[in-house]
């Protein structure tokens, strides 16, 4: 068996295996927060926060869980950590807690998580499977930004709240969900060229 290295598990979630724009897993809080550079910083927290303590806790009671009853467990321990992050998000920044709305509690069924759970936690050491959570985290939250930072600035001619330039006429479709697909089709477009030429 090939014995993994440490960095290339943190840094495949970056790019090789990134979730968003390689596995396409994600979607949904992906293009519907990725509004704001603000929405997206405080969804790619969330999940890094559940992906990082659920893979570590799955990780450390892999031997013990039943085989027959591993999903419902996974699900146990990834909705206490999705409900840990919203009530820390709650009381300490309730401005992006409402901006996120609904989407934090839906972390416990995002397919990242529980794919992750799954694929790698339940089978992989302690170490290994914090480093893979961090990594998937990081990656999520970079797709998010990338994403955000297009609708922002081209949607409402802001990045982070501040406005860019005066007189800059926004493109509406940028902050509708059409403009969502359209930035993510065109980022993975660029990304495929990208390892095409390569």
């Amino acid at each position: 068996m090939e014995r993994k290295r440490p960095l290339k598990e943190f840094l495949k979630g970056l790019f090789r295996e990134n979730p968003v724009f390689v596995i396409i897993l994600g979607l949904c809080p992906a293009l519907a927060v990725s509004t704001s550079v603000e929405n997206a910083l405080g969804m790619g927290v969330a999940v890094t926060f559940v992906l990082l303590f659920s893979n570590l806790i799955i990780s450390s009671l892999r031997r013990v869980i039943p085989e027959k009853i591993r999903i419902p467990c996974f699900i146990v321990v990834i909705a206490s950590f999705v409900t840990i992050t919203d009530l820390l998000m709650k009381g300490f920044f309730p401005l992006v807690s409402r901006g996120l709305g609904i989407f934090v509690p839906l972390i416990v069924v995002n397919c990242i998580i529980m794919g992750r759970a799954e694929a790698y936690a339940s089978k992989n050491p302690i170490f290994l499977s914090v480093l893979d959570g961090l990594g998937m985290g990081l990656g999520f939250t970079l797709a998010l930004v990338v994403i955000s930072m297009v609708r922002e600035v081209l949607g409402a001619g802001t990045f982070l709240g501040f406005l860019l330039a005066k007189g800059f006429r926004p493109l509406t479709v940028m902050i509708l969900p059409s403009g969502a697909l359209l930035t993510l089709g065109l980022l993975m477009g660029g990304i495929n060229l990208i390892k095409k030429k390569r």
